[in-house]
Parts: structure tokens; C-alpha cells; sequence
């Protein structure tokens, strides 16, 4: 079925495109923080974790590793395990860049791996059947390749809430964005040891980086929260 945003996508598309020109003049291009982005911590039984992504994965918006999300959900899970734990993110990352970074990684066993992805994949106007493919390939790299037996897939995140896009370009995205996290947790529920995990922050000025787009370290405080109690 053809959502009424695809629809109106051609006759909105020179006031889309002026948007989304604005937007790139206007946005804060702050850096991926700096810090660990592998290594081993805490007491208890030996755990594996791998965490890979987009911008959001990598930090961006917070001002090191430590208060980003990787590093609020090791200092969680270091409570439980003797977590060792790598990050492979990088800003601008689609699910196909991710996948062809995880090919030339040492294969490497993981207990659980860690996925936030998705934006990257609605500004291009992935199309769904698209994105749930490369997301399929994803998730069989993941076991395949690095035996990893519990997926968490953060659910793509809504655009249309991301103070720095106007609309009606934020409310275009948004729909896209639904759309294919709608896919995505279909794909996760009928995949075993997938777990699709919505993506539910507070709408709160202060879960925002200054860049009015990234989550702010309290917004991955609490991201990383809900990623922990997962993690099994």
C-alpha cells in the first residue's frame, strides 16, 4: 500500500529538496567523541559484546566515549559481566557500509551485538523492501561470521521529531522512517534471536544535542539503559 507521503513526495519535491539543502548549510557537523572504543571491564562471567552503527552508535553528541552510548551501557553492563566489548560505528553509515565494515573484521565470536542504524537509510529514501533485505544480510553476517546468538536492533529513529529538519520534510522522513521500522520489526520477529527494540525517547529538549539531530548524553543514558536490560 503507497502511503499518502509517497504520494505527495513529487508535487512537495521542490520545496523537499530546498529543505533539505537548508538543512545541510545548517547543521552543526559535531565530531564522534573521543575515548575506548574497545576493551575489557567489570566482574562476573566472561561476555562478549559487539556495537555497531550510525553516527548515534559512534557518539556523536556527546563529548566523550563515556558519556555516549557505548560507554553509559559498558558502565551498566560491567555490573553484570567481565564485559570485553568493541564499537564499529562511524558517522553517515547506511546498513550496507556496516555490512561491508563487518566483512573485513576478524571473525571474532560475540555473545550479543548491538545495532542503530536506520537514519542514514531514510535520508537516502532506502525503500523498505530494500532496507528489510540489507537488514536480513546483516543480521545472517552476524551469526555467520561472528556467532553471535542475541541481536538487539534499536528501532529506527522518528525524524519527524528531530528539531533541526522543517517541515514538511520532517513529517516526509518521519512516515519513511516508520515505514521501515515497521519492516524492521517484522524482519526481527520472525528471525531467531532478533530482538527489534523501539527506539521511545522522552520529547524533551534536553535528550537533544545542539545540533538539534543527535541524541544528547542524557537521551543515550537513557537509550543505554533500556539496552541493558535486554542484554542476556
Amino acid at each position: 500500500m503507497i502511503g499518502i507521503d509517497q504520494i505527495l513526495r513529487l508535487p512537495l519535491l521542490p520545496l523537499l529538496l530546498a529543505q533539505a539543502l537548508w538543512v545541510r548549510r545548517q547543521a552543526q557537523l559535531l565530531p564522534e567523541p573521543k575515548g575506548l572504543l574497545t576493551g575489557t571491564t567489570g566482574q562476573g562471567l566472561p561476555f562478549r559484546l559487539l556495537i555497531i552503527g550510525d553516527s548515534s552508535a559512534a557518539g556523536v553528541g556527546a563529548a566523550t566515549q563515556s558519556a555516549a552510548l557505548s560507554g553509559q551501557l559498558v558502565s551498566r553492563l560491567a555490573n553484570r559481566y567481565q564485559l570485553t566489548w568493541q564499537l564499529e560505528a562511524r558517522t553517515g553509515n547506511t546498513t550496507p557500509d556496516t555490512i561491508q565494515r563487518l566483512s573485513v573484521l576478524e571473525p571474532v565470536a560475540f555473545d550479543c551485538a548491538i545495532i542503530a542504524l536506520g537514519v542514514n537509510d531514510v535520508t537516502r529514501m532506502t525503500s523498505k523492501a530494500q532496507f528489510v533485505s540489507q537488514q536480513a544480510t546483516l543480521f545472517k553476517v552476524l551469526k555467520d561470521r561472528f556467532q553471535v546468538r542475541q541481536i538487539l536492533s534499536s528501532g529506527v529513529p522518528p525524524l519527524q521529531h528531530f528539531p533541526l529538519i522543517p517541515s514538511p520534510l520532517a513529517w516526509t522522513l518521519g512516515r519513511h522512517a516508520t515505514r521501515l521500522d515497521a519492516g524492521l520489526a517484522k524482519l526481527a520477529s520472525q528471525t531467531e534471536g532478533v530482538c527489534h527494540l523501539p527506539l521511545a525517547l522522552p520529547q524533551d529538549p534536553e535528550m537533544v544535542a545542539t545540533d538539534g539531530f543527535h541524541p544528547s548524553p542524557k537521551a543515550y543514558s537513557v537509550w543505554a539503559a533500556n539496552l541493558a536490560r535486554h542484554v542476556s
